[in-house]
């Protein structure tokens, strides 16, 4: 796990120290154990590495890694967590290793297999592999887009980081915002990280699952994954399709407690983070400790909000004892000016709130010295953790639409203009200058998916979710948000495995009766609290919006506004938005539904200024 960058220039001449340099402080924070920067003998590649030592900790590990003959070159952010069984493989077909390291193993697989050994891993990964006799590279990314990639190519040369801030570094890259981007991040801001286009106009995104070519100073991109290509036969009654599920999760648990180093969970109460930590106390009184298995990781990390409506404290509590590991208490429920323009600046673009809690669990984690956690990210989308069903005139819409939602986006137009007709009851819509409908989506690989006939309206919708839409927005949060303080997060519901088994059953064994999850819900019977295991309710790990804003932090976004660069202005109606806030913070009356709606206004404004963004 690191921070990755670097610069292939195959027309305007040898690349710039000073610019690997940039690239390499811009990334500190990703990689505190060490770092590396080469430049190819030809001068035209060179490559960034800053390294958060998870396996093999030693100096064998060190990136960029070279093969033994020097012909290929590698920086990799990520982990292959079967990197065992794969070293094995390519030890009996005759390659050598000299590190413990899933790099080295990487390097190998490309020399057997090429781009096919992208089929074979089972991990997350973002990697840029050079060949340094062509000149040529090969860039991938994970399948569901679990670790970043941002690029800028032109004029035959490429620029490629694990942030955006660190391309911003560089003094070539224009800051130019595209405003059909910054519309439509206002609008929704769930609806821009499952494509390839950026707020900077400049700046483009590898999306999940693709890969990409890099010949002759050009880049040719493709997808290399579908999820719906590789669904999969299920068993027909629950309970066989709960022990399916209770093995892969187990498998998956069990591989991503291969690490060299303390590894630990951030436990909220709620299901998802529960079911990890209980599947992990299961797998340790099980069996003996497998190979490079964690010994230490009997560390469960808690934000509590005491006399808040999203505290889970006593759940997480519970949890904690019933899988008999340490719960470290974190009290969270005031806003910390001082600590929020950091978590602004490493969050790197705008969301639906602030997320503290999470950046200020992850600062602990490292504090304690647990680099790795194993948290419950991607159940939600993948088995209806939201809210699926109601008699109010949204739910009815939105499931009417769901079976169209892949076909055409005339109907994904429709729906927006809805929500904006619903915003506009609620005195939330129109805050966009000149906008009188939902501004115009942003083409999303996933939409184009051609999903099967038989598929119900919530395995469409979740579908969407979990590769399109809000998935690919919290997998970038909390990648930022860990690696800020150099914390690697591992996700066992994301594994590929339980994720093609899950999106093969149908609509009944996740939602039915008011209840979520239920093919998860059976599979951890009798391992975790009955009372988490049934409770519904569902809270989500947010900082406490609403009771920051209509305290201290309501003066803090007004300010934001007042202050607001003039390319947002021309965006947005400041005047009427300023004084929506100001009624807001004034009346106390801030609830989850207006946080949402506008803190992307106020984090736009203050991102505008902090990135020195242009019209």
């Amino acid at each position: 796990m690191c921070g990755i960058a670097g610069i292939l220039d195959d027309h305007s001449g040898p690349v710039s120290p000073d610019d690997l340099r940039r690239l390499a402080d811009a990334l500190a924070h990703r990689g505190p154990d060490g770092e590396g920067l080469w430049i190819s003998p030809d001068g035209r590649a060179g490559l960034v590495h800053r390294r958060l030592a998870i396996l093999d900790t030693s100096d064998a590990g060190h990136q960029p890694m070279h093969s033994a003959d020097g012909r290929e070159s590698i920086v990799f952010n990520g982990e292959i967590y079967n990197f065992l069984e794969l070293r094995g493989e390519l030890a009996s077909l005759g390659h050598r290793f000299t590190s413990e390291s899933d790099t080295e193993v990487i390097l190998a697989a490309w020399r057997q297999w090429g781009e096919g050994m992208l089929d074979r891993f089972n991990g997350m990964w973002a990697l840029v592999l050079r060949d340094n006799r062509s000149g040529e590279a090969f860039l991938a990314r994970d399948r569901f887009g679990i670790k970043p990639f941002l690029y800028a190519a032109h004029a035959g040369r490429l620029a490629f980081a694990s942030e955006m801030r660190a391309l911003r570094s560089l003094h070539a890259l224009s800051s130019e915002m595209d405003n059909d981007v910054a519309e439509r991040l206002l609008f929704d801001p769930f609806s821009v990280e499952g494509g390839s286009r950026t707020l900077f106009r400049d700046v483009a995104r590898l999306p999940a699952g693709h890969c990409a070519r890099w010949r002759n100073g050009r880049l040719s991109v493709r997808r290399w994954w579908r999820t719906v290509d590789h669904l999969v036969d299920v068993p027909a009654s629950p309970a066989e399709q709960a022990d399916r599920f209770r093995a892969l999760l187990t498998d998956a648990v069990q591989l991503r407690m291969r690490s060299d180093v303390t590894i630990g969970t951030c436990l909220s109460g709620g299901f998802d983070s529960t079911a990890i930590v209980c599947t992990m106390s299961d797998i340790a009184r099980a069996s003996q400790p497998r190979l490079r298995e964690a010994q230490d990781w009997r560390h469960a990390f808690v934000a509590s909000f005491p006399g808040r409506s999203n505290d889970e404290t006593p759940l997480a509590l519970e949890a904690a004892r019933w899988a008999h590991v340490e719960a470290h208490l974190l009290d969270l429920q005031r806003v910390d000016h001082d600590a929020l323009e950091h978590v602004l600046a490493d969050l790197d673009d705008v969301y639906i709130g602030a997320p503290e809690a999470p950046w200020k669990i992850y600062r602990a984690l490292r504090k304690h010295g647990t680099l790795v956690s194993l948290d419950g990210h991607g159940a939600d989308e993948l088995m209806g953790g939201y809210l699926q069903q109601g008699q109010s005139a949204g739910f009815v819409l939105r499931n009417a639409l769901a079976k169209a939602t892949h076909a055409s986006r005339a109907t994904r137009a429709a729906l927006d203009n809805a929500k904006m007709a619903w915003l506009s009851l609620r005195g939330l819509a129109h805050l966009r200058r000149h906008r009188l409908r939902a501004p115009a989506s942003l083409e999303l690989p996933a939409d184009a998916d051609d999903l099967p006939s038989h598929w119900g309206p919530l395995n469409r919708r979740l579908y969407r979710m979990f590769h399109a839409t809000v998935l690919p927005t919290i997998l970038r949060n909390f990648d930022r948000l860990s690696m800020a303080h150099g914390v690697e997060v591992r996700m066992p519901f994301m594994d590929w495995r339980l994720v093609t088994y899950v999106m093969s059953l149908p609509d009944e064994a996740k939602f039915g009766d008011g209840v979520s999850k239920l093919v998860a819900r059976r599979a951890m019977s009798d391992r975790m609290p009955e009372s988490i295991r049934s409770n519904t309710r569902k809270v989500g790990f947010n900082s406490p919006m609403p009771d920051w804003l209509n305290g201290e932090l309501g003066p803090w976004a007004e300010q934001q506004l007042r202050q607001c660069p003039s390319q947002v202005e021309a965006l947005i109606d400041t005047k009427r938005l300023i004084a929506k806030v100001h009624e807001l913070s004034s009346s106390r009356s801030w609830t989850w539904e207006s946080a949402g709606r506008l803190w992307p206004y106020i984090n736009l404004a203050w991102y505008s200024r902090s990135s020195r963004l242009s019209a």
